[in-house]
């Protein structure tokens, strides 16, 4: 690149794709001499002229071209045909434009600018036609033509005329009309085909073509221009082009010299701004060196854009400098330059398809680089699980990079274990150097890592070696068990978590079906966690029996009664056993399992809770046995318990039991009081009443009294209740019946006779006949029934009754 370029980032420099803004321009510069080197191919011979060119205009497709110039003469003509069109003036002709789409026959159509809007249309015999679309507001001084609508700018603001309705939509004047039009001229730039922006001193408006309601157009156009887009800027505006949604503004800048304090003029500036309603937000600005600077005017700088490739190129006197988008390379390159790499790695991920100098691996793999620079080790292995990858080599060079640097803790965590898998050595690499400075990060990984990525004979030697120094080390321990699981030597592995008491032996021992191995350790195990062996124990009774377990726990006989409270059915050889048991270990729990046991021997049962002086068993031990009076006895001399008594006695429901505990009571007036209050709905109150000696004092006798009394009243109350509720049921009942027994019941041929199984009624209807059917559909003929040995006339069906079903009386004779 010819020259200097001086990039003043702004806004934290750059902003690429998705960051809310378009790239800066990146700028290319070349000299005028070089550009017609790079011309056309069709080099000088195309068209020359002894004066300045004033314009060139090409149409959309490249094809046809217009150029004027200061001697007046306009000249169109096809680059690549024969086709063309001469003119004269009698006036330099400053601007020229041809149609778009000049290349289609039907649009050979071109205007120039002076004094007049002059539109050129071919017509017939390829005649060319002059018309006049606008005159008489001073030097036409720029034309841009879009689609059907053509733009101008002249002395007094800039016009727009509609191509189709050959009328003008707008007028939009100039704001500052201090400044000479000729040395600050109008840009003017299609956005789109409806979109204009104008660029005029130091103001740009955004124009919008809009479609007039038919409601409003009377004599009006049916367009109309709105502006949507109204801002000043900070400089004098030389050119303008669209970027997207942003502007690209080629400005002219003046400024004070710090030397002499004399307005001078600067280098030019090409800002990208985002379009605010009534202001603007700069994006990005560039100061470009050019050739001369010093000397150019406002108008001696132009900007023009190639829509397709999008390239800009500022032209000034001497020098045509090309912009160029920034594209995201040039994003990454600048963002690796300023150390951002986190960013630049993101940006190369979204961009993967479209960027050319970069990769992503590179960029990562610098990224590394400089975590590690600047001593941020976990972050720069957590990095590595993203960057690197499958790629087994690059895992491996980086670990040994961070052996090198003492780092190898940092990396343990986010090495692969699966998919890739890197060589033994790299994993036994790491588990040496935490066996060395750190048992537990060692332990962590043990149980974290796969077994099948290490030899794990050299991990366990290691380890034994470590343990010689350190033998009651649990830490070590643990893992070496661990280790010795995953070279499938369980024994080893169960001896060590047994001495450990470690939580893990239940579920080694699960998992690899070690009970031929605990048939000699159940009492270690009982020891170590009660519930979890018995549960095991009982659990797996296939592998190891009740009777090992029970032999094995002979000498302990806590832990046997533990084993057989888990579920006492399970040894219903050992319920004697487990009767000394509960009397000694779980009193409270001994009457519930003399209730839930049916293989307890009552008699050793009985004297074990005579010998104890356990009253509430032994109550239910002689009483199970059928010995009620002597529980009862019991009850009331060792417990005097009255309550106890009495619900004793009405779970017998015996009276002589009854009859024991009244004579036992009636020389005691708080058993008496008892009785009287539970007793009115078992035992004749009377017979209790009447044995009461004259003049005992009964505590609380009144209430006792009332209560037997109002008892009774609630017996003849319910009784009665149920008298009616049975009276009522009945005279129901009895209605249903009646109704159901007058219905009337069908007989037809279909029907036959019970008895003789032939049909009910005879063929031939004019014979008589007399037929029988009762209230439970049975039908007989009458010869067919059963001669009556009974006096009542009232029959019954012989199927029903013979059924039990009970009899069903005769409800229809029929007889013809």
């Amino acid at each position: 690149m010819v020259g200097d370029t001086e990039r003043q980032d702004r806004r934290q420099g750059e902003l690429g794709p998705g960051q809310g803004a378009s790239k800066p321009a990146r700028s290319q510069q070349r000299a005028p001499q070089q550009a017609e080197a790079e011309g056309s191919p069709l080099g000088d011979s195309l068209y020359k002229s002894p004066v300045k060119i004033n314009q060139i205009s090409l149409d959309e497709s490249g094809e046809h071209m217009g150029v004027c110039s200061e001697d007046g003469k306009v000249q169109v003509f096809g680059l690549y045909s024969a086709e063309e069109f001469h003119e004269t003036f009698d006036c330099p002709i400053k601007i020229v434009a041809v149609h778009p789409q000049f290349v289609r026959s039907h649009f050979k159509q071109f205007v120039t600018g002076g004094k007049k809007l002059l539109l050129y249309e071919r017509g017939w015999m390829n005649r060319w036609k002059p018309s006049v679309l606008h005159e008489g507001e001073g030097n036409i001084r720029n034309i841009k033509w879009r689609g059907h609508l053509i733009a101008w700018a002249n002395n007094m603001g800039v016009k727009i005329l509609d191509m189709i309705s050959k009328q003008r939509i707008t007028n939009v004047p100039r704001d500052d009309i201090s400044l000479r039009p000729d040395m600050y001229p109008c840009s003017l730039c299609w956005k789109d085909n409806l979109t204009l922006i104008i660029g005029w001193g130091n103001s740009v408006k955004i124009c919008s073509v809009k479609e007039r309601h038919a409601s409003e157009m009377r004599d009006l156009p049916n367009r109309y221009v709105e502006i949507v887009f109204q801002f000043d800027t900070e400089f004098y505006v030389s050119g303008l082009a669209p970027l997207c949604d942003q502007l690209v503004i080629l400005s002219y800048v003046k400024e004070i010299s710090e030397k002499t304090e004399v307005e001078c003029c600067a280098r030019p500036r090409l800002d990208i701004v985002q379009p605010l309603p009534e202001s603007c937000e700069e994006i990005s600005s560039d100061a470009l060196t050019v050739r001369g600077f010093q000397e150019n005017e406002c108008r001696d700088y132009h900007l023009e854009y190639s829509e397709g490739e999008s390239l800009f190129y500022i032209i000034s006197p001497r020098d045509v400098v090309v912009a160029k988008e920034r594209d995201q390379d040039d994003h990454i390159d600048w963002l690796l330059e300023k150390k951002k790499y986190e960013e630049a790695l993101m940006a190369a991920e979204i961009s993967q398809k479209t960027i050319k100098k970069h990769k992503i691996l590179d960029i990562g793999l610098a990224y590394i680089n400089h975590l590690v620079e600047k001593g941020e080790y976990d972050l720069a292995a957590r990095k590595c699980q993203k960057i690197l990858g499958k790629n087994t080599e690059l895992w491996e060079f980086e670990v040994y990079k961070f052996k090198e640097i003492g780092q190898l803790k940092a990396i343990s965590r986010y090495l692969p274990r699966r998919d890739p898998v890197l060589k033994p050595l790299i994993y036994e690499m790491v588990l040496h150097e935490f066996l060395e400075s750190d048992y537990e990060g060692f332990a962590t990984l043990i149980k974290e890592w796969p077994g099948d990525l290490y030899n794990n004979t050299i991990i366990v030697q290691a380890v034994v070696d470590h343990l010689k120094k350190d033998p009651q080390n649990r830490t070590l321990l643990q893992t070496l068990a661990e280790l010795y699981t995953y070279d499938q030597r369980y024994g080893r592995a169960l001896e060590i978590y047994l001495t450990l008491r470690h939580k893990d032996v239940f579920q080694l021992i699960h998992k690899h079906n070690l009970f031929s191995s605990i048939r000699d350790k159940i009492v270690l195990l009982m020891d170590f966690d009660s519930e979890k062996a018995v549960d095991m124990l009982l659990d797996n009774e296939d592998k190891i029996s009740i009777d090992r377990v029970v032999e094995e726990l002979e000498n302990r006989p806590e832990l046997q009664h533990v084993l057989f409270k888990r579920d006492h059915h399970k040894g219903q050889r050992y319920h004697e056993k487990q009767i000394s048991l509960y009397a000694e270990y779980d009193r409270p729990n001994l009457l519930p399992f003399l209730r839930d046991s049916t293989h307890c021997p009552l008699e050793k049962a009985l004297e074990i809770c005579q010998q104890r002086n356990f009253v509430e068993e032994t109550v239910y031990l002689l009483s199970r046995m059928g010995n009620s009076r002597s529980a009862l006895k019991m009850i009331m001399e060792e417990l005097q318990d009255v309550d106890k008594a009495i619900e004793f006695a009405k779970e017998q429901d015996d009276g002589e039991l009854w009859e024991d505990l009244i004579l036992y009571s009636i020389d005691k007036p708080p058993f008496i009081t008892g009785l009287l209050n539970n007793i009115g709905t078992h035992v004749d109150p009377i017979l209790l009443i009447h044995r009461i000696k004259e003049g005992m004092e009964i505590p609380n006798l009144r209430d006792s009294l009332v209560k037997i009394l109002q008892d009774y009243n609630l017996q003849i109350l319910l009784r009665e209740g149920c008298k009616k509720i049975l009276v009522a049921d009945s005279l129901s009942l009895l209605k249903k019946m009646h109704r159901t027994q007058m219905k009337g019941v069908l007989v037809d041929e279909e029907n036959i006779c019970e008895s003789c199984l032939s049909p009910i009624l005879p063929s031939d209807a004019s014979k008589s006949f007399s037929v029988v059917v009762f209230h439970c559909r049975h039908m007989f003929h009458r010869e067919c029934l059963p001669v009556s040995n009974t006096v009542s006339s009232v029959q019954f069906c012989n199927i029903c009754s013979a059924k039990h079903r009970g009899p069903g009386s005769a409800v229809l004779e029929m007889k013809k």
